[in-house]
């Protein structure tokens, strides 16, 4: 039994109910069939932290809860273009007047403390080597341009003493006896090793002699015996690539030559302070060949 007025009031009240609960309400149609729900959003009772931002998904402008903002793109960098590698004027091997040149700048600026050789040997690689990592340059060993442009920078052009100190100095008009056949010809005035072939110079190269109590013979001599990897029996001291002319007198590489330079002397041998240039040259000299040692 319908009782008047008490529905529209009951109808108000859950109405009411319904709003405050956040749930929503169905109206009836005319026909009384239900139509689409209409949902209801209640505001929030906090509000939003401004200091949490939308880049880590926890509120502030821009995006919703959970999701991170879109970084900007970055920038494309150009493409750089690819340097040619600087020429190489000089490496290990090499010789003539500009590696003189280089060892006597490399002298200047304490890299080098042997007089120059004129012949790019294992110390003036390392003095390079030294030279190039102290300046953040590719540490090859090898004398670049832009090695050699930074090197005549820091020094000054070389006089003919310091091209020439310490009996490095060019070899000195060869002995009337050296201008036939095969000859080791040796200058104790000018310190060098001139290898002659019919009067024509091969090689030439720096060597030291023996010392005021042990000097090295002059004369005319004849090579009699090499030994590659010969050790003195009597100093027991190497003598690598040893050409024996005289008794126990020989030509032959030294590391305390290449160590000390002129500083030293030998027990009456010729010593070679360049391992490349007497290596050439053991291997060109046979026995029987001509030595002459002469003022």
């Amino acid at each position: 039994m319908r009782i008047p007025g008490r529905p529209a009031a009951v109808l108000v009240s859950c109405a009411a109910l319904a709003a405050l609960c956040g749930c929503t309400v169905q109206p009836q149609g005319a026909d009384g069939k239900g139509r689409s729900p209409v949902h209801v959003e209640l505001p929030s009772s906090r509000a939003p932290d401004p200091t949490r931002t939308a880049e880590d998904g926890s509120g502030g402008s821009g995006t919703a809860s959970g999701t991170s903002a879109a970084k900007p793109a970055q920038p494309m960098q150009p493409m750089q273009p690819t340097q040619p590698a600087p020429a190489v004027l000089w490496s290990r091997g090499d010789s003539g007047p500009g590696v003189r040149e280089l060892q006597a700048r490399l002298r200047q600026v304490a890299w080098l403390f042997d007089g120059p050789t004129g012949s790019y040997d294992d110390l003036t690689e390392q003095a390079v080597k030294g030279f190039q990592g102290k300046r953040g340059l590719p540490p090859t060993g090898e004398t670049d341009t832009v090695t050699w442009r930074r090197l005549q920078a820091m020094t000054h052009r070389p006089g003919t003493w310091e091209l020439y100190l310490m009996g490095g100095q060019p070899a000195a008009a060869p002995d009337p006896r050296c201008l036939t056949g095969r000859v080791l010809c040796i200058s104790k005035n000018s310190r060098t090793l001139r290898w002659m072939v019919d009067g024509r110079t091969v090689s030439t190269m720096s060597v030291r002699f023996g010392s005021q109590y042990t000097p090295t013979r002059e004369g005319v001599f004849h090579v009699y015996w090499k030994s590659r990897h010969h050790v003195s029996t009597l100093y027991h001291s190497p003598m690598p690539y040893a050409m024996f002319f005289s008794g126990g007198q020989a030509v032959h590489y030294s590391y305390d030559f290449a160590a000390r330079g002129y500083a030293g002397g030998s027990h009456g041998c010729v010593n070679v302070r360049d391992e490349t240039a007497i290596a050439q040259l053991f291997a060109q000299v046979r026995n029987g060949d001509k030595v002459v040692v002469y003022w």
